[in-house]
């Protein structure tokens, strides 16, 4: 069984490699979502604020990590206070969301997204929202920290290795 969301979380190379390291998570690939131009490139999301959101699309098999899961585990990654920021990246482009593709995913989306707000004491501000486009990032984005293991990430190496070893 497969199931696709679109997560966006800051950095999308950071992001990427959590997911990857999730058990559940069948594939990956990071791109720009939601914004006004169609096919972006890389420096027309960062310079020209095109709108779009670095984005991780996340395929995971919900018999074996189910979307309420996916997503609180997607919430240890992200300060989901900070507007168009995470860790040292700002602007537009990084900020936090969910976007989802089906009334099911909305619902638990926003049943997660309560939750969250419930332990936190400050305003959220990821976006849930439908998918209205995505466009994959460049070759050299994909997987960029499985090919740049010293590259910048706003993640810190003991969430990877959680993320490793996470069970239910």
């Amino acid at each position: 069984m497969r199931e696709t969301i679109y997560l966006a979380g800051g950095c999308f190379w950071g992001t990427q490699r959590y997911f990857d390291c999730l058990p559940g998570v069948l594939e990956t690939e990071v791109g720009y979502a939601n914004g006004g131009t169609a096919n972006p490139s890389y420096e027309q999301v960062k310079y020209l604020h095109t709108g779009h959101a670095e984005t991780v699309r996340v395929v995971f098999d919900p018999e074996r990590l189910s979307l309420a899961e996916l997503l609180e585990q997607y919430f240890k990654v992200i300060d989901p206070t900070s507007v168009n920021q995470q860790g040292e990246d700002w602007g537009i482009q990084y900020r936090t969301g969910i976007y989802y593709v089906s009334p099911a995913q909305e619902q638990t989306a926003r049943q997660a997204l309560a939750a969250l707000q419930a332990r936190c004491d400050r305003p959220l501000a990821v976006e849930c929202r439908p998918l209205e486009n995505f466009y994959s990032a460049e070759e050299y984005h994909q997987k960029y920290l499985e090919k740049n293991p010293g590259g910048y990430c706003h993640i810190g190496p003991a969430l990877f290795e959680a993320a490793r070893n996470y069970k239910k």
